[in-house]
Formats: C-alpha cells, structure tokens, sequence
C-alpha cells in the first residue's frame, strides 16, 4: 500500500499516521515491523517513529499471508457478486459451511475461495470472514484478502457501520408492519449451540418490516442493530414467530427444509477507496417457491 503524505499530515510519526488516518492496529504494525513485512519513505526503509513530511511517499509491504492447513483449495463454481484487491463479496449457497469444521472439512466457501485465488494466481491471498453466515443461511458474505484489511473491517463493525438485510419467512402472520425486538440473548444452558432470549444475555437488537402476508406466514425484511450467533432466530422464535424451516427454533419443515433467512443487502465503507459499497442480493429460489406456494 501506498500514500502521498498531505500537509494536513506532516509532521505525524508513522506509527500515528497508519493507526489514526488508515486504522491500523497495534498487532497489524507489530506484524508489518517482526514478521517479514517493510516500511519505507521516499524508497528508504525507515522505522515507525519516523516524521512524515508533506510530500514524503509511505510505503507498506505486508508480510506474506499465512494459509491455515486446514485449508485446502477447491475448485467450486462460486457466485462472486463483487471483488477487488483488497475485497470480495460472495453469494453464499444454503447449505455450504463457511469455514472448516470438524462436520464440515471440505466443500465449504473457505476452501473454494483458496481454489479462486489459485486460479487467478493469487497464492498469496487468504480468507479472513468479515461477515458470517450459518451454514443454512443464504446470501452475501463479506471477506477480506489479508489481515490488513480485515482488522480495519472488523473495527468498522464493531462500531456498526457495516450494514446487512435479511429476507425471512417467518410462521404466522405478523399483526405490525414493522417492529423492533429488543432482548438480551445468551448461550442456552443445556446446548453449545442453541441460544436464548435470557436477561443475563448481551444486548441484542433486531428491526423488521413486514413485506409481504402469505397463507400462515410473513415474508419479512430485517436489519440488525447488534450481531448476535442466531440473533434473527431467537428472536423470532421469542416473538412466537418462528422462521419456516428452523427446526432448532421450533419452526416446521413443512415448506422448506432449511431456515428460510437470506443476507440480502449489505453496505460497508471500503477499507481503501473510502467508498460505500452497497450490494444486493435477490429471493434465493426455495424461498421464493415457498412464497410463491403460499401465496393469498
């Protein structure tokens, strides 16, 4: 990466340069300074106490990326909705895991993310998920390419700034056309896995706005203040309003077979363009049969 130092700036040390104007944390400097990586001015390697003078070019040299060796490139036909040196965003299938797991070893987006940049010849580039989806869960998935850019994503996100839509069909027939749900969710006591509504939980916050009525559901569109593991989920199922699907939540199969939730839209301020990036995504195609067979 590489800057033109403005008069705004002149006179910053490196180190207070990259942490305030670009986002860098202190564990991605410490890395660029021991682990391989290199800073120079003007073409001159100097040290991050360095005083940058208008006009100075800075330039950072990352150290080689890291694969993990569970990781192991695929060759997948993956739906890219938007890619560039520093990003991709990716329309993930229901039913593809996004990373490794013991239940999930292959077959999953990481290992066909590594079978993409190895088609493009980017050895060097790994997977770092920004935003993740349950393995049920369709729709876009925001990844960044190195350690960089995902520390200056990640802190974008806890400060949420980064916003993501969801499609749902939830059971019943919601009596509001828009609600918010503000309840606590916490680990359920007797599973690893499910969650729950608890006051001893964290925080979590969920706006919806009823789409469309159908034959004992909802088509719903929903976006989370807080990002809660299941937090759409629970909360729905708190409501009496379970998602068609979630069997986990009390939902039924009847119509679908998997949660009917879809990550729709999501916007984020690019790490380096300083742009908002905005990108949406449609009904994938079982919700929309479901809909389609449950409509009035």
């Amino acid at each position: 990466m590489k800057w033109v130092i403005d008069t705004q700036h002149k006179g910053m040390i490196i180190r207070e340069y990259l942490q305030k104007v670009h986002g860098f944390s202190k564990r991605i400097i410490i890395a660029v300074k021991h682990h391989g990586g290199k800073i120079r001015v003007n073409g001159t390697e100097e040290n991050v106490r360095y005083p940058l003078a208008a006009g100075d070019i800075l330039e950072i040299e990352f150290p080689k990326e890291k694969v993990s060796g569970a990781l192991k490139p695929e060759k997948m036909d993956l739906n890219v909705v938007y890619e560039d040196e520093a990003v991709i965003v990716l329309d993930k299938p229901a039913g593809m895991a996004v990373v490794p797991s013991p239940n999930h070893v292959r077959g999953t987006m990481a290992n066909g993310l590594l079978g993409h940049y190895e088609e493009q010849s980017r050895g060097t580039f790994t997977v770092h998920v920004v935003t993740r989806l349950d393995a049920d869960t369709s729709g876009l998935v925001l990844i960044a390419k190195d350690r960089y850019i995902h520390s200056v994503l990640s802190a974008s996100q806890k400060s949420r700034n980064i916003k993501r839509k969801y499609f749902a069909i939830v059971e019943g027939m919601l009596p509001a056309e828009t609600g918010t749900i503000d309840a606590p969710i916490a680990r359920a006591p007797h599973s690893i896995i499910e969650r729950e509504v608890n006051e001893s939980g964290k925080q979590a916050i969920t706006h919806y706005k009823k789409i469309k009525d159908l034959v004992g559901h909802s088509l719903v569109e929903i976006e989370l203040e807080t990002g809660r593991t299941h937090q759409i989920r629970v909360h729905f199922s708190h409501l009496g309003h379970p998602l068609a699907g979630d069997d986990l939540y009390e939902g039924s199969l009847t119509y679908i077979d998997r949660q009917a939730l879809h990550c729709c839209q999501i916007s984020f301020e690019h790490p380096i363009k300083k742009q908002i990036v905005q990108l949406r995504s449609e009904l994938p195609q079982d919700m929309e049969e479901m809909a389609a067979r449950l409509k009035f």
